[in-house]
């Protein structure tokens, strides 16, 4: 339904991996090559799904994951995600690149967490963070998957750029498809006007649609010093985000690190990278009393209890949860809350 309702080149971007989508097919793959081994005739009558994380219960064991540029693919979607998330009471992060100022965010989601893109300069950090903490963020989620922007040939071939140039296949892409251009597009225009990248710096960012190049997501300076520096001035929880590795695991643990997220991105910046499925269980038993998420692929209930079962104590899923955003905003948002 997303597919008919979006323009090509903004389907492409959310749905799409990088080079050959083999990191992103993989994610499914890992789960379709596990099975279940029920033990039966238990009293299952005190189940529940609720789940405490970071001293907080949930009613399910699943959040939504942050993902940028959100509200070009739904009218005001961060919105839309973050108060079906309080709404249904389970956690939602605000990506860095949003288009929704993270003030107005934890606004209507007081307990939305933040995720954030570091380049490794310190005094930007400083400001960022602390814009972070003023708005009401305490856990903070620090994406450390690759230091370099993944090589998205999907989005070149479909025409997608973050910021979006203007051009006529992208006008003409809106055009055919009149519910998103009016009730998405135009409809953020008139009301809104024209979106920024709110929320990757302490200062706001570029316009969404632009002849200026947006800063890269480039992080070769980003380092776990400035990690440990970071643990030292962040008072609330910390969460870092792209963990494939046990041996990470350990050093992020030895730092004091809150809790880790274990991702590749939805196989959307490193092709050929190990399914977070597969590396779950290495990296719960090297994690100790950190808690352990994971992020890609996930899909169905199944799923979750897959993940649970390899060694995670919660998970996250983003891309079905933005196609519902895209189609029905907030209601569109519960129901896919409600199916998961």
């Amino acid at each position: 339904a997303a597919r008919r309702h979006l323009p090509r080149s903004l389907f492409a971007y959310v749905s799409g991996g990088v080079e050959r989508n083999v990191s992103r097919d993989g994610n499914r793959t890992a789960f379709d090559g596990l099975r279940f081994r029920p033990r039966v005739l238990v009293d299952t009558t005190g189940r529940t799904s609720a789940t405490t994380v970071f001293g907080r219960t949930y009613c399910a064991p699943f959040g939504i994951a942050p993902m940028g540029a959100a509200g070009l693919i739904g009218y005001r979607a961060d919105l839309a995600l973050a108060r079906a998330a309080r709404a249904a009471e389970v956690p939602f992060i605000l990506s860095g690149s949003s288009l929704v100022p993270m003030e107005r965010i934890v606004a209507e989601n007081p307990d939305a967490w933040y995720q954030g893109y570091l380049a490794g300069e310190r005094d930007h950090i400083a400001a960022l963070i602390e814009r972070v903490d003023a708005a009401g963020f305490r856990t903070l989620v620090i994406t450390a998957d690759v230091p370099v922007p993944g090589n998205r040939e999907n989005n070149v071939r479909a025409g997608f750029s973050t910021p979006l140039t203007p051009s006529l296949g992208l006008a003409l892409d809106g055009i055919m498809h009149p519910r998103w251009l009016l009730g998405t597009a135009l409809r953020t225009l008139s009301t809104d006007g024209m979106p920024h990248f709110e929320n990757l710096a302490a200062a706001r960012g570029v316009p969404l649609l632009s002849s200026v190049a947006q800063r890269a997501h480039v992080r070769d300076r980003l380092n776990w010093s400035d990690l440990a520096w970071l643990r030292e001035r962040w008072r609330g929880q910390l969460v870092v985000k792209g963990i494939l590795a046990p041996e990470d695991a350990i050093i992020a643990r030895e730092m004091g690190i809150d809790g880790v997220i274990v991702s590749n991105h939805g196989g959307r910046q490193l092709d050929g990278a190990v399914s977070p499925l597969n590396a779950l269980p290495g990296i719960a038993a090297a994690a100790g009393s950190m808690t352990i998420m994971m992020d890609s692929g996930i899909r169905r209930g199944t799923d979750v209890l897959k993940a649970l079962a390899m060694g995670a104590d919660f998970v996250f899923a983003g891309r079905p949860f933005l196609y519902a955003a895209a189609l029905g905003q907030q209601d569109g948002v519960a129901h896919a809350i409600g199916l998961l």
